[in-house]
């Protein structure tokens, strides 16, 4: 069968070409993550032809609705994605420092960095945080999806396979693809509220968008929140002695001391964002713009510091205090594109630039060796990281055989990302000699002026890719990439897929590729020397660790070599099922094997080896940890994604999905330098093991029923959790149980303009397994720290008001 040129040509208009690899549709049609509107104009990611359902793809793609992602009166994007995607994982944390502010977050079980995230098609900048203390990919950076806001958010586009050739670095597991709402006219205003059964984790949230002609085939489209969250708080009582002794006795101030003296959950925040999206025509061609601002505050705590404390200054703190991390993070991006024809190719030439700020800001502390003196308010530090990309796309269909047309598209890309670190204030890592007591502000200790950087690099790439629907059965793409970087040299990846139809209801696909992640500017240039207390068998005792980047004289004197990039091997097969008045299922499986991955290293000291003392001689750390190209993993799993709408005449309409999705990640091979060889125990030990094999749960998945009659609407959702397991320092692995989350909603459309909503988050109080009494801190630290997939704040009830005009 022949597809009309003129067809294509329309469907290629107005195409996000090159680095995104978009193309368009004008189809009503069922995807496999949610229903779509007729008329409405479609981009999938992952194929140029997509003048089809994302289910007549090569590689499985999920579209989440602005309506599926607010269903559930979730207000953060990122948690709202997890709910909607089993295979995306956004775990919680608590007392992890600046990821209490940032949460990482992943897809099928693979590192925050292997996931790249565009926002209408162009690249989005990472967030300058590194994660550091326990987290899942710990020692990577991610994109903080929080900070692009709900309210601007048309759909999310989730592409589940391997894009490197498509995309370029880090889109190993697959790609993330936020679009914009673009309406020219209307808009709506939200204010939602809500609390958990416990009566804390009070929030609200107003947010809304408006949209505005522009010439007469153009918009502005403008979206805005404002959202508060009080923190919430699963800490238990702290038994332990709270003050110095009186005489040989305990304080008479023990009996009457507040033991709920630590914060375990989610941080209180303040996000603010403002976010713009626009086109307008403009000779003979299409000017567009976008990007935004969001400023967030986050406050969480760290250790409680007892009164008798070391760390602690009984002439400022008699009773104790709590260290409060209050970061300010800030993120601002813009991109400024012209589509247009040059012949018969449709070009695309665009420039872009975002940055992320990370001020790491400290309360209610002090630094102990200045004394009663010190101040209790830190500045301790900035992390900036920013990028600039640049592009020029061309695509086109051309003649090709059995009477078919190849789309063809070629295009370059130039990309610069920088990374600062900004010291604290002196008073916020100094040792003022006080008695001997711990230097640097309590909770986080200062970046101390040789940790400054300003250091950045540059990339070029290159692409060809094309595509053929040779025949109405059988669907092919191809893809190559070639990128150069400034300072570890070049990379060349590809990809071919393929999908045949076996019927009008069935058919098979799969892909193969190569990929590869560039090593983050993050990982190349951090650097810190901070007071951390270790217990050595003899006790807490402060020690100056080091986070050393690899251009220090401290990684070169151990023989570790300058970052290089990781690569994948991927491969996926699948099925599709579309038939039987609606339903459909696809099943897809795969495999992404993963060589030279990048890990944070656990600690080496001077006891360890000679080689570790001598580097460490003049260094002023006590021990180090470094980024280094370690571990060669393997990662295969399947995923499943079902659906179908029942009809019920005067009864209603029902949506139903049912989506799982499993992975399982095994440890191929570890390397490390030569002259640390033989301290494999402490450079990757089992706590780390776990972290990357088990620490999100293999098994995951959701069933949705929506329910539509008249002006009413119901949503139930049963949420699966597996299990997962977690290791502590002393080698004891906890596992933690599977768990369901049953949310329960209703929205009802008072008039055209104005509706209510009403509903409850984990219905019937689900929390983790509680931890092995040994990791329980006496008892303060029930529930895992890290990790825990749907958090422990228990049930959340909700109410929201929309007005729509």
């Amino acid at each position: 069968m022949q597809i009309n040129k003129t067809l294509l040509t329309m469907i290629s208009a107005g195409v996000v070409t090159g680095t995104a690899a978009f193309s368009t549709g004008v189809f009503a049609q069922e995807q496999e993550g949610t229903a779509i509107e007729a008329e409405e104009r479609i981009q999938v990611i992952g194929s140029r032809l997509s003048m089809r359902t994302a289910t007549d793809g090569a590689a499985p793609v999920d579209i989440i609705s602005s309506e599926e992602l607010t269903a559930s009166g979730i207000t953060e994007t990122a948690r709202a994605l997890q709910y909607a995607v089993p295979s995306f994982n956004f775990p919680s944390s608590s007392i992890t420092d600046g990821s209490d502010a940032v949460r990482p977050a992943s897809l099928r079980g693979l590192s925050p960095d292997h996931t790249l995230v565009l926002v209408n098609g162009k690249r989005r900048h990472m967030s300058a945080l590194v994660h550091l203390n326990g987290t899942t990919g710990r020692g990577s950076s991610n994109v903080d999806l929080n900070a692009i806001p709900i309210s601007s958010i048309k759909r999310i586009e989730v592409l589940r396979d391997g894009a490197a050739a498509l995309y370029g670095s880090d889109a190993i597991a697959g790609v993330i693809n936020i679009v914009l709402k673009d309406q020219a006219e209307g808009g709506s205003l939200t204010a939602v509220t809500g609390q958990t059964y416990e009566g804390d984790g009070e929030q609200y949230k107003v947010h809304g968008n408006v949209g505005f002609e522009l010439g007469n085939d153009g918009h502005l489209t403008l979206s805005a929140e404002y959202h508060h969250k009080n923190k919430t708080n699963r800490a238990g009582f702290d038994p332990r002695q709270q003050y110095p002794l009186v005489d040989g006795e305990l304080d008479p101030r023990e009996q009457t001391f507040d033991r709920l003296n630590h914060h375990v959950g989610d941080a209180e925040f303040e996000n603010k964002a403002l976010f713009a999206n626009a086109s307008i025509a403009l000779g003979d061609g299409e000017l567009y713009a976008f990007g935004g601002v969001s400023d967030r505050t986050t406050q969480s705590g760290a250790f409680y510091r007892r009164a008798l404390d070391s760390r602690n200054i009984i002439e400022v703190y008699p009773d104790g205090f709590l260290p409060l991390l209050t970061p300010e993070t800030s993120d601002v991006s813009g991109y400024v594109g012209y589509r247009f024809d040059l012949g018969q190719w449709q070009v695309d030439a665009s420039t872009g630039y975002g940055e992320s700020e990370f001020q790491y800001r400290v309360e209610n502390s002090i630094n102990a060796s200045i004394g009663p003196s010190s101040q209790t308010e830190f500045d301790a530090g900035t992390l900036i990281t920013d990028e600039m990309t640049a592009t020029v796309d061309f695509s086109r269909f051309v003649p090709f055989v059995n009477n078919s047309d190849l789309s063809v598209a070629f295009g370059i890309s130039y990309r610069e990302n920088s990374y600062q670190i900004r010291a604290g204030e002196e008073a916020s890592y100094i040792d003022g000699g006080y008695n001997g007591r711990a230097a640097g502000s309590q909770g986080f200790t200062g970046f101390k002026p040789e940790s400054e950087v300003d250091q950045s690099r540059d990339n070029t790439g290159v692409y060809v890719e094309v595509e053929n629907m040779l025949t109405a059965d059988f669907l092919w793409g191809a893809a190559v990439r070639y990128e150069d970087y400034s300072d570890f040299g070049s990379n060349t990846s590809w990809k071919v897929s393929g999908r045949y139809d076996l019927s009008d209801e069935w058919a098979i696909r799969a892909t193969a590729n190569t990929g590869f992640r560039a090593p983050s500017v993050q990982q190349l240039y951090f650097s810190n020397i901070s007071t951390l207390f270790v217990d050595r068998g003899n006790g807490l005792q402060p020690e100056q660790s080091g986070t050393f980047n690899n251009i220090s004289d401290v990684a070169r004197e151990l023989g570790i070599e300058g970052l290089e990039p990781e690569e994948s091997q991927s491969f996926s097969a699948g099925l599709v099922f579309n038939g039987y008045d609606g339903f459909t299922l696809t099943i897809d499986a795969f495999q992404i094997a993963i060589d030279d991955r990048i890990i944070l290293s656990g600690d080496v000291s001077p006891q360890d080896s000679a080689a570790v003392a001598d580097a460490l001689a003049a260094s002023g750390a006590d021990n180090a940890r470094f980024f280094v190209n370690a571990v060669d993993t393997t990662t295969r799993g399947v995923d499943v994604v079902a659906s179908k709408t029942f009809q019920f005449a005067e009864y209603g309409e029902l949506r139903t999905q049912l989506a799982y999705g499993y992975n399982k990640t095994e440890i191929d091979d570890v390397n490390l330098p030569a002259l640390l060889d033989g301290l494999e125990d402490n450079l990757f030990d089992g706590v780390e093991r776990t972290r990357m094999t088990r620490s999100v749960p293999r098994n995951s998945g959701s069933i949705a029923f929506t329910h539509t009659l008249s002006d009413l609407e119901t949503r139930l959702a049963f949420n699966y959790f597996g299990d997962y397991t977690l290791e502590n320092s002393q080698g004891v692995q906890t596992e933690f149980g599977a768990k369901w989350v049953t949310d329960l909603s209703a929205k009802y459309r008072l008039n055209n303009q104005l509706s209510v909503s009403a509903g409850v988050q984990n219905l019937f109080d689900e929390y983790p397994d509680k931890q092995r009494p040994g990791s329980q801190f006496n008892g303060i630290f029930m529930y895992p720290l890290t990790n825990a997939p749907f958090g422990f704040n228990g049930g959340y009830y909700y109410a929201e008001l929309t007005y729509n005009f």
